[in-house]
């Protein structure tokens, strides 16, 4: 039945719109009218309504993410047009493997149901890869909480509790390692948490699938089938859901928008599709593979045909429901979990389903699960635009050019600067304690470790992990059989330095993950993106949105790559989160996080953070400006003063980059860190303690040189103007203990030492010897306006207490 869009008032369609939980606009409600050329029936309303909305169309980021971001290089196989991007690996006895990457977000599930949210986050996340042919080899999971200790303290730690176990029950069941994170709390994540999360796979570059019907439907009949768990309610309006603001009432109202895992099914469905994918192989029969997520079976079958040029015909009553009396839009739309839309040639159509139904049984497993054919691809007739159509038995639900739906609408956003003032007032930073404050740090949420949460994560289940989450600052895998060839990963993002300058803020993000794969010898390869960010209808969030975008291309243009320097470090997958703004007008910090993708040749050589040997050397390497502005000490002492952040190098840093991931691979280096969240003092201390807090070595540094202007000068080369080095400007001894410009930590056998200041100086890189490693278990720090003397073993204990006492439940 139509809905009679055209011809109601605005108030009557208002009400008519929010009755049926659709979410248009007035304005779109009628555009959809006015591009069918008739009033629209209520499928139609359901399906445009997820396809433009924020998580859909883009309607509001595509011209800024177009505008900024570089996603070509020589190593692109695939850039951000498919589910996954995909570059090249490594070659092995002349088969080339390739590495595919998706960057999701599932912020607004987690915040309502935190287990199921964060669950099906990952779920949906690792169908992205695996439709590119590509086993998942890794996941990572950046998260965001709200303060532990605030007014919804309780509330936030409930929900970094059950996120983390959401992730865990998913991914330890579906058998894919986890390589790593972060975890951040904040009172701005106090109503809208953020569950990012990637999936990289392993896939050889011949056998890459796409998520389009390939051109061969234009010579021979092609079905599409529908594969996995009968449709449902679950998931209804998920997309539509996650491109809203959240208040209390929309956590009641939206319980049904959160999709509902399976990971024991999704691993039996795996075992199927690559059954499916080699029978493909076999045949030379090319397909087109996609994941069912937002919009479910309607937005995944007219995605494949108009990415490939064609039309298709559906019937619903072919599929398999778990309701007979489903209703249509959700019979069409709803985000049910574990499902895949398959494209394939008509004639092995019956070797499919069999595999699938038969083989493997899905039905044996849930009921109603199984593959069904339930429509057909329609080549385009000459002159004639490429239809969709929908039909339920002889109704026809839905009947559009399939362009009219994909396509989308677009928005050109207000944008206007937020006004940050810097605070014209010193930090208070008379008389403060550096061993005490650096205590604090280390047991405090910010810092304290996170071992606890890993430990919930199995991060060796495919024995190919070389480094594990902790104990380096990127995880390492050796994926391909035979192969010492290096896959790290890592992830980043400072919502601090965000806060103040969205832009320099993604810009930091880039260059820190980029530091973080260099630290144990692989070469920064490519990068993804999740944005996360308040209402794009607010023009200070938009500002801050196209600023971080414009960021991130900035960097990742100012860094390029190690192998070929002309050509910028490219984004090849990516996500963008609106709507992470609760009811009151009370937004997010802008949180841009980057995943990098880095390559090494031979991970033998890949080094951990930890201190290896009494007596090694311990340079400083990289200039830095002392800016404390966004830094962690900074806001721990006056949360409200506001600084300039540190500023940014490209070439300066490029050649520190080059230069650490040479002597990690000639093992010229025995453990790297670089200076990121906490400083100096606290990459130190992260040093010394290791993964789990039993490090077997202390170490003495000098701060001295790096700071007092009548110190002898330390061994340096190449310091850029106004940074420390040869012609160092005084700096303050908060600037040297806690600033957060980069940089890395160097541990250097002395037999090596003279050939690291030689090839420093030779590549214009600032470095400075200024301690060693040592017997005794403390962390000596001299040359500090108070004395850093602390027993490791006390600071291990406080450390690893943190995270315990933060997350455990009151059972009082």
């Amino acid at each position: 039945m139509a809905i009679a869009v055209s011809s109601m008032d605005d108030r009557t369609l208002e009400e008519t719109l929010r009755s049926m939980g659709i979410t248009l606009t007035l304005h779109e409600a009628r555009r959809v009218a006015e591009l069918l050329g008739r009033d629209p029936t209520e499928t139609e309303l359901t399906l445009f309504d997820t396809m433009w909305s924020e998580h859909c169309s883009y309607k509001s980021s595509r011209p800024a993410l177009k505008r900024h971001l570089p996603t070509e290089a020589s190593n692109v196989v695939l850039g951000p047009s498919e589910d996954a991007g995909v570059i090249h690996f490594t070659e092995v006895d002349g088969v080339r493997w390739a590495l595919a990457i998706a960057h999701e977000s599932h912020n607004h599930p987690s915040q309502v149901m935190p287990l199921e949210g964060a669950a099906t986050g990952i779920g949906g996340v690792v169908r992205d890869v695996y439709c590119m042919g590509a086993d998942v080899i890794a996941t990572l999971d950046p998260l965001r909480f709200g303060d532990p200790h605030g007014e919804n303290g309780e509330r936030s730690r409930e929900i970094a509790r059950e996120v983390v176990e959401g992730i865990a029950v998913y991914g330890n069941a579906l058998g894919v390692p986890n390589l790593g994170g972060d975890v951040v709390f904040d009172g701005c994540y106090d109503d809208n948490c953020l569950v990012n999360v990637v999936a990289i796979g392993l896939v050889r570059e011949d056998r890459i699938t796409r998520s389009r019907v390939p051109e061969a439907a234009r010579t021979e009949p092609y079905d599409f089938l529908l594969v996995g768990k009968p449709t449902d309610w679950s998931g209804m309006g998920g997309a539509a859901f996650a491109s809203a603001d959240l208040d209390a009432e929309a956590l009641k109202e939206n319980l049904g928008s959160v999709q509902v895992p399976d990971p024991f099914l999704k691993r039996m469905l795996v075992l199927a599709n690559q059954a499916m994918l080699e029978v493909a192989w076999r045949e030379k029969a090319a397909i087109g593979f996609k994941d069912l997520g937002a919009g479910g079976i309607a937005c995944v079958s007219s995605e494949l045909a108009d990415a490939g040029g064609f039309g298709i015909e559906l019937d619903l009553d072919e599929a398999s429901l778990a309701e007979g009396d489903l209703p249509a839009p959700v019979a069409a739309c709803s985000e049910t979990q574990e499902r895949f839309g398959i494209a394939c040639p008509a004639r092995l159509t019956p070797q499919i389903l069999r595999i699938y139904n038969e083989v493997y049984e899905l039905g044996s497993m849930y009921e109603g699960a199984g593959a069904r054919k339930v429509g057909r691809v329609v080549p385009p007739k000459e002159d004639e635009e490429p239809r969709y159509l929908l039909r339920r038995g002889a109704q026809v639900l839905v009947d559009a050019p399939i362009s009219t739906i994909t396509e989308g609408i677009s928005y050109e956003r207000e944008a206007r600067p937020a006004v940050v003032h810097f605070s014209e007032r010193a930090l208070p930073a008379q008389g403060r304690d550096f061993a005490a404050d650096l205590l604090d740090l280390l047991a405090s949420e910010h810092l304290c470790s996170r071992r606890p949460l890993f430990q919930h994560y199995d991060s060796e289940v495919k024995a190919d992990t070389v480094l594990r989450p902790g104990e380096a600052d990127a995880g390492v895998v050796t994926p391909v059989e035979g192969s010492w060839a290096g896959m790290a990963a890592t992830v980043d993002g400072n919502h601090r330095l965000c806060r103040i300058d969205p832009y320099l803020g993604a810009a930091h993000a880039v260059v820190e993950a980029a530091r973080n794969v260099a630290c144990v010898g692989a070469s920064p390869a490519a990068i993804t993106d999740c944005l996360n960010y308040g209402n794009p209808e607010v023009p200070e969030v938009f500002h801050a949105f196209v600023e971080g975008v414009r960021g991130i291309g900035d960097a990742c243009r100012g860094l390029g790559r190690i192998e070929a320097p002309d050509e910028a470090l490219p984004v090849v997958s990516g996500n963008v989160s609106f709507y992470n703004q609760n009811a009151r007008g009370k937004a997010i910090a802008p949180s841009p996080i980057i995943c990098c993708l880095g390559v090494t040749p031979d991970a033998s050589t890949c080094r951990s953070l930890s201190l290896k040997e009494e007596g090694n050397l311990l340079y400083r390497l990289g200039a830095f400006h002392g800016e404390l502005g966004g830094s962690l000490w900074a806001e721990w002492v006056d949360p409200q003063w506001v600084g300039p952040l540190p500023p940014l190098d490209y070439a300066a840093i490029r050649r520190e980059l080059a230069l650490v991931v040479a002597l990690v691979r000639e093992r010229k280096v025995q453990a790297v860190h670089d200076v990121s969240e906490g400083g100096n003092l606290v990459a130190l201390a992260e040093m010394a303690l290791g993964r789990e807090s039993r490090g077997r070595w202390g170490l003495r540094v000098d701060f001295s040189p790096l700071w007092k202007e009548d110190a002898d000068a330390p061994s340096a080369a190449g310091a850029t103007d106004g940074g420390t080095g040869g012609g160092k400007r005084a700096l303050s001894p908060e600037a040297v203990a806690w600033g957060e410009d980069g940089g890395f930590w160097l541990e250097v056998r002395p037999t090596d030492a003279a050939e690291l200041e030689r090839r420093a100086e030779e590549a214009g890189v600032w470095c400075a010897r200024l301690g060693e490693v040592s017997s005794g278990r403390k962390m000596v720090v001299e040359g500090l306006p108070t004395p850093v003397e602390i027993d490791l073993d006390g600071l291990a204990a406080r450390r690893e207490r943190g995270i315990f006492e933060l997350l455990r439940r009151d059972v009082s």
